[in-house]
């Protein structure tokens, strides 16, 4: 059966990792959304998925089920990624990245400040995106929500596949 086969895993698997890339990408680029830092770290799992399933296809047959289990590790730390980010926009715990404060101008004339400040401003990591005006849901909640629905589907294809060999 078609949905026991690794190799079918490994397709979704990409393939969902690469929308999710596609939603942050497009809400950038043409929604005119700034991501926070900890947005752009939430996307490298993503970027891993897509890699392991690239080169899991590429395998033979009998370690494609290993790189299914690597693609739900990685799947796996994106959900913990998404809920620390999801922590911070709570005020449950500050950020963990430094980028998230605000920048230290620290002390001297207005023109050493300027110097110093970032050419682009970053957005605030605990300040939420609620991309749907009907739905409380912001970004990191939605990309949390996501992650563990990606992580159950590849943790179904995983188990899906043990019973086949």
């Amino acid at each position: 059966m078609v949905l026991q086969s690794s190799r079918f895993g490994l397709v979704l698997a990409g393939l969902g990792a690469g929308l999710a890339l596609g939603v942050a990408f497009a809400a950038e680029w043409y929604g005119g959304l700034v991501p926070c830092p900890l947005c752009l770290v939430e996307r490298w799992p993503y970027r891993v998925a897509i890699g392991l399933a690239v080169v899991g296809l590429l395998l033979p047959r009998g370690l494609r089920r290993a790189m299914l289990a690597l693609v739900l590790l990685v799947g796996l730390a994106e959900v913990a990624a998404a809920g620390v980010h999801v922590g911070v926009e709570f005020q449950a715990w500050p950020s963990p990245l430094p980028e998230c404060a605000a920048p230290r101008l620290g002390s001297g004339s207005i023109a050493d400040r300027l110097r110093h400040m970032p050419a682009r401003p970053s957005k605030p990591c605990d300040e939420g995106v609620y991309p749907v005006p009907a739905l409380p849901l912001s970004f990191a909640e939605l990309n949390l929500l996501y992650a563990l629905a990606f992580s159950a589907a590849v943790a179904t294809f995983l188990a899906a596949s043990r019973r086949r060999h």
